[in-house]
Order: C-alpha cells, then structure tokens, then sequence
C-alpha cells in the first residue's frame, strides 16, 4: 500500500498499528499521523532498535497490508464472478 493511502486511512489503520507496536501510544499514533518517518522514528524510540531495524519492521507491516488488501480485492472480485 502506498503511503499517500496509509496517511489517508490512518484512523482506520490505527488499530492496525497499535497491535503491531504496543508501546506506541495514543499520542504517538496521532503525532505520526501516517506519516512513514514518523512512524519509523517511534518505532526505533519506544523500541531501542536502530533505524534500519526500525524501517525493516514498518516495511514488513505495510508489505502485510498490501497482502490483505490484494485478498480482499481478490474475494470480491471471485464473489461477483461466482
């Protein structure tokens, strides 16, 4: 998923997220605010890990969001065929 449409959806990602990196609170998710060097930044500081380590963890997440947005397309579209 680009970034453009993570920042668009971010309070219906925000759930996503908080289960994802439980130590990001509230007040991090809204100062992110879909924001990809925002949310690699917090994740390294609330985490103590490097920013590599921190950019690896915030790119695996969105790779899992494309996973299961391109499933939902692929449900629909297998629906209306059916």
């Amino acid at each position: 998923m680009n970034w453009d449409r993570i920042e668009g959806q971010w309070k219906q990602l925000k759930g996503s997220v908080k289960e994802r990196w439980g130590k990001l609170t509230d007040d991090d998710l809204n100062v992110i605010g879909g924001k990809k060097d925002q949310l690699v930044g917090r994740v390294q500081e609330r985490y103590g890990i490097a920013k590599d380590e921190a950019q690896t963890h915030v790119d695996d997440w969105n790779r899992t969001l494309a996973e299961q947005n391109q499933e939902a397309l692929d449900n629909r579209f297998n629906r209306k065929a059916s």
